[in-house]
């Protein structure tokens, strides 16, 4: 007589205990690596986008007042999407698409929110308008929707980089400007597409300003207009 042989229910459920055992120690060191790979891409992304913009101005690539002096881009118009503007409103009367772009093509797809999304983060950018208050892109057509200080855009931009959904891609808001340095908070106020529009560009900056104004100084160990804490990233 051939004699079967099998596990018993015992030692399957030995072998699924330690199948749960492990996941539940394997998870969440996933799901951190997870988190920590999202933020250091963004704050590498905008490292590029700080760079990318420091040769847009210093080639003068956008001159819509024609005094000499470049002015500061919008993601459209780094990535080459969009011709680049010639008037304050944003249109490109006569303009050319930057050909090399100086950022990369990515960035020439935003979401209904004026936002392009990646690696879990959301990305936005900002130039000055009247008294310095932020001015968003568009998804489409001209590239500003609003009207821009050409004055001031020649000193002065600012983007963000937030989570697309706090705690699940990633837990940190980072913000750059024209100066180059990267601050940070882990307010979970800042997730999903609503998080940061013009109302809020200015959130990052110290100071009682106006929390739409993206003028004055960066808030650096200090709370912002948005009342959060904003740290150095080194």
């Amino acid at each position: 007589m051939k004699k079967h042989t099998g596990f018993t229910l015992i030692e399957l459920m030995i072998v699924v205990a330690i199948i749960a055992i492990i996941a539940a120690i394997a998870i969440p060191n996933l799901l951190s690596a997870r988190l920590n790979a999202n933020e250091t891409a963004a704050i590498s992304t905008l490292r590029n986008i700080s760079s990318s913009q420091a040769q847009f101005q210093a080639g003068a690539k956008a001159d819509a007042d024609l005094d000499g002096a470049g002015e500061f881009g919008m993601f459209r118009e780094l990535s080459g999407g969009v011709a680049v503007r010639t008037s304050a409103d944003g249109s490109a009367t006569g303009g050319s698409t930057l050909n090399p772009p100086v950022l990369s093509g990515a960035f020439r797809t935003l979401n209904p929110s004026a936002q392009v999304s990646r690696s879990g983060y959301l990305y936005k950018m900002f130039l000055p308008g009247n008294n310095g208050f932020g001015q968003e892109e568009t998804q489409s057509g001209d590239s500003v929707d609003g009207t821009v200080d050409n004055d001031l855009a020649e000193t002065t931009w600012c983007a963000y980089a937030w989570p697309a959904n706090y705690a699940t891609s990633g837990n940190r808001t980072f913000f750059v400007n024209q100066g180059g340095d990267i601050v940070s908070t882990d307010s979970s106020a800042y997730s999903g597409s609503s998080a940061i529009d013009e109302a809020t560009s200015g959130s990052a900056f110290s100071g009682s300003g106006d929390a739409g104004a993206i003028t004055g100084q960066v808030a650096v160990g200090t709370p912002g207009r948005d009342s959060n804490r904003w740290k150095q990233v080194n």
